[in-house]
C-alpha cells in the first residue's frame, strides 16, 4: 500500500511539474508577446522621445517613461547606445536615461503581481516581491543621480573601461528562451497582423491564465517539498540567489522576465523577500550585458562608455543598498500591506510612478 501511495505521489509531482513548465513557457511567451505589441505602439515613439533629451533631469524621466512603454531596459539602453554611436545623443545626457531605464523596467513584474489582487495574502506577498525591485531602483537613483550630476563619476569610470575594451569586438549572444518563444510570437503576429491592441489583449489573457495556473501548480509542489528544493539549492544563500538572477537574466536577456518569474513563487509562499532581494540585484547586473555587447559591436568608444556606465551604476547601487537592504525590504512590505486595504492604491501607484509622474516632470522640466 505504501509503495502504491509513493508511486501515486511521485507521478502526481511529475505531472504537476510538467504542467508548471508548460505554464512557465506560456508565461514567458506572454511577456514576449506583450513586449512585441508595446513596441508596435511605442518603440518609434521611445526613440523619438530619447532624441529630445535636453538635460540630465529630463533624461532621467525620459528613461523611466520610454522603458515603461516598451517594457525593456535592454531595448532602451540599446537605443541609447545606438543614438550615442550615431552622434544623436551625448554621453552626459545618455547616462541619466540609463538610470531611468532601471526604474522603468520594473513595471513588468509589478503588473504581473496584479493578477493576484483578489487574493489578499497572495497579493501581499507577490506585490511586495515585485516592488522591492522598484524601491531598490528608486533609492539607487535618489542617491546616485545627484552624485552623477555634480561629479560625473559614472562618466569618468566608464571612460576608463571604455578605452580598455574599445577594440575587443562584439559577441552576438542568442538567448535560448527567446529562441523558443520568438518564432511562436512571430507566427501569432503574422496571423493577426500589426494590430497591437489585439496582440496586447492576447498577451494579457495568456499572462493572467499562466500565472493563475503556475500558482496552483506551485501550491501542490510545495506539499512535495519544492520549497525545500529552492531553499537547499537555488536560494540557499544570498550570493547564490544573486548569481541565479544574473545567470537567468543573461540567458533570457531580460530582467523583466527574470524578476517576474519570482512573483508567483512569492505569491505561493515559496520565497521570501530576503531571498528575492539579492536575486533582483543579480538581474540588475545581468541586464547590462545586452547593451555592452551591442556597444562592443559598434566599436564606438562613446557608446561603449554609456554601456559600461549602466554596469557601474548598478554595481554602485548594490554596494550602497545591499548592506542596507532592510530599507527597501521594509518599504516594500509596508507598502504592500497598505495596498491590500485598498486595491486602487497599487493601480494608482503603477500609473503614477511609471507614466503620469515622468510625463508631468518632463513637461515641467522643458
Amino acid at each position: 500500500m505504501r509503495f502504491i501511495i509513493n508511486c501515486y505521489t511521485r507521478h502526481k509531482v511529475i505531472f504537476n511539474l510538467i504542467f508548471l513548465l508548460a505554464f512557465l513557457y506560456l508565461f514567458i511567451f506572454s511577456l514576449e508577446l506583450m513586449g512585441t505589441s508595446l513596441k508596435l505602439f511605442g518603440k518609434g515613439f521611445a526613440t523619438a522621445l530619447i532624441k529630445t533629451t535636453t538635460n540630465p533631469l529630463v533624461g532621467l524621466f525620459i528613461g523611466i517613461l520610454a522603458t515603461s512603454i516598451i517594457q525593456s531596459s535592454s531595448s532602451t539602453t540599446s537605443i541609447v547606445v545606438g543614438l550615442v554611436a550615431g552622434g544623436a545623443l551625448n554621453i552626459a545626457n545618455a547616462i541619466p536615461i540609463i538610470m531611468g531605464a532601471n526604474i522603468g523596467t520594473s513595471v513588468t513584474n509589478t503588473v504581473a503581481s496584479m493578477t493576484q489582487i483578489n487574493r489578499s495574502l497572495e497579493f501581499k506577498r507577490s506585490f511586495s516581491a515585485a516592488i522591492v525591485h522598484d524601491f531598490f531602483n528608486l533609492l539607487a537613483v535618489l542617491v546616485l543621480f545627484p552624485l552623477q550630476y555634480f561629479t560625473n563619476y559614472l562618466g569618468h569610470a566608464a571612460t576608463f573601461m571604455g578605452n580598455e575594451f574599445q577594440h575587443i569586438g562584439g559577441l552576438k549572444f542568442l538567448s535560448p528562451v527567446k529562441a523558443i518563444t520568438k518564432p511562436v510570437v512571430a507566427v501569432i503576429k503574422s496571423l493577426i497582423g500589426d494590430h497591437p491592441w489585439i496582440l496586447l489583449a492576447l498577451a494579457i489573457f495568456c499572462l493572467l491564465f499562466s500565472l493563475t495556473m503556475m500558482v496552483k501548480s506551485l501550491k501542490i509542489l510545495i506539499v512535495s517539498k519544492a520549497e525545500g528544493l529552492l531553499d537547499r539549492y537555488l536560494f540557499k544563500t544570498a550570493f547564490r540567489a544573486f548569481f541565479v538572477g544574473l545567470l537567468i537574466t543573461f540567458l533570457v536577456q531580460s530582467s523583466s522576465i527574470t524578476t517576474s518569474l519570482v512573483v508567483p513563487l512569492a505569491g505561493a509562499g515559496l520565497l521570501t523577500l530576503i531571498q528575492i532581494f539579492p536575486y533582483t540585484m543579480g538581474a540588475n547586473i545581468g541586464t547590462t550585458i545586452t547593451a555592452i555587447l551591442a556597444a562592443l559591436v559598434t566599436g564606438n568608444v562613446s557608446a561603449i562608455i554609456v554601456a559600461f556606465s549602466h554596469l557601474i551604476f548598478n554595481i554602485s547601487g548594490i554596494i550602497i543598498w545591499w548592506p542596507l537592504r532592510s530599507v527597501p525590504i521594509f518599504l516594500a512590505q509596508k507598502f504592500a500591506h497598505f495596498s491590500t486595504r485598498n486595491k486602487l492604491i497599487p493601480i494608482f501607484y503603477i500609473g503614477f510612478v511609471f507614466f503620469l509622474l515622468p510625463i508631468l516632470l518632463i513637461y515641467i522640466s522643458k
